[in-house]
C-alpha cells in the first residue's frame, strides 16, 4: 500500500515540471519559433518563479512530515520525507540553473557581480548551497556512516535553508508580499512546533503495578 502511494506521490511531484515543459514547448516541440509561447510574454520569469515556488513548497512539505507523523501517530509518513526533500532540491536546482543559464549564460564574472550587488541573489544562493549536503546525505548508507546524531545535526540545515528561502523571496518581490509571507507564516508554525517540543518534551509514562494489572 505504502509503496504504491509512493509511486503515485512521485508522479504527482513531477506534474509541475510537466506543466512547465508543456507550456514551454507547446503542441509542436519541433517548432522552435513557438517555444515559450504557452508561458506568456516572459517565459523565463514564469519558469524562474514557478521552480522557486515549488522549491519552497516541497521544503515546507518536508518540514511538515515530522509534526504530522507525531500528531496523527501515522509512522508511515516518515517514509515520504526523503522524497519530498529531494524534490525540493530538484526544483531548487532547476531554479538555480534557470538563473545561471538563461539569465547569466554561465558567465562567472556576471554572476559574482550580481551576488555582490543584489542581496536577494545572495540569500537565494545560500538557501540552495545549504540544500546540497542534505541531498548528498539522503541515503541510508550516509546515515550509517555519519551516525544518527551527526546526520540529524547536519540535516537541521534545512531550517536555515527554508528561512533563507523565505527571505530571498521577500527581498525579491518587494511590493506584493502575500505569497512569501504565507510561506513565512507556515514556516514559523512548523519551526514553532519544534521549539515547543524541544522546550517541553513529553516525559515517558511510568508503568505502575495498577497499570500492568489493568
Amino acid at each position: 500500500m505504502v509503496r504504491a502511494l509512493k509511486v503515485i506521490t512521485f508522479i504527482l511531484c513531477l506534474v509541475p515540471l510537466g506543466l512547465l515543459a508543456q507550456g514551454f514547448f507547446g503542441a509542436h516541440p519541433s517548432d522552435t519559433s513557438s517555444w515559450g509561447a504557452g508561458l506568456g510574454a516572459n517565459p523565463l520569469e514564469v519558469i524562474t518563479h514557478s521552480t522557486g515556488d515549488w522549491t519552497m513548497r516541497f521544503l515546507l512539505i518536508t518540514l511538515a512530515i515530522t509534526p504530522l507523523r507525531k500528531i496523527t501517530k501515522q509512522t508511515w509518513l516518515i517514509r515520504f520525507r526523503r522524497m519530498f526533500g529531494l524534490f525540493a532540491f530538484f526544483y531548487g536546482t532547476l531554479h538555480f540553473t534557470t538563473y545561471i543559464w538563461f539569465d547569466k549564460s554561465f558567465v562567472g564574472r556576471d554572476m559574482l557581480e550580481d551576488i555582490a550587488k543584489r542581496r536577494f541573489i545572495t540569500m537565494g544562493l545560500l538557501a540552495f548551497i545549504l540544500m546540497i549536503p542534505l541531498a548528498l546525505t539522503s541515503t541510508a548508507w550516509t546515515i550509517r556512516k555519519l551516525g544518527g546524531k551527526r546526520w540529524q545535526a547536519l540535516h537541521r540545515l534545512i531550517y536555515v535553508s527554508a528561512i533563507a528561502g523565505v527571505i530571498h523571496y521577500i527581498w525579491l518581490v518587494k511590493a506584493d508580499l502575500t505569497k512569501p509571507l504565507q510561506y513565512g507564516l507556515i514556516l514559523a508554525v512548523l519551526l514553532g512546533y519544534r521549539i515547543v517540543v524541544w522546550l517541553f518534551p513529553k516525559r515517558p509514562r511510568k508503568v505502575t503495578a495498577r497499570a500492568v494489572e489493568a
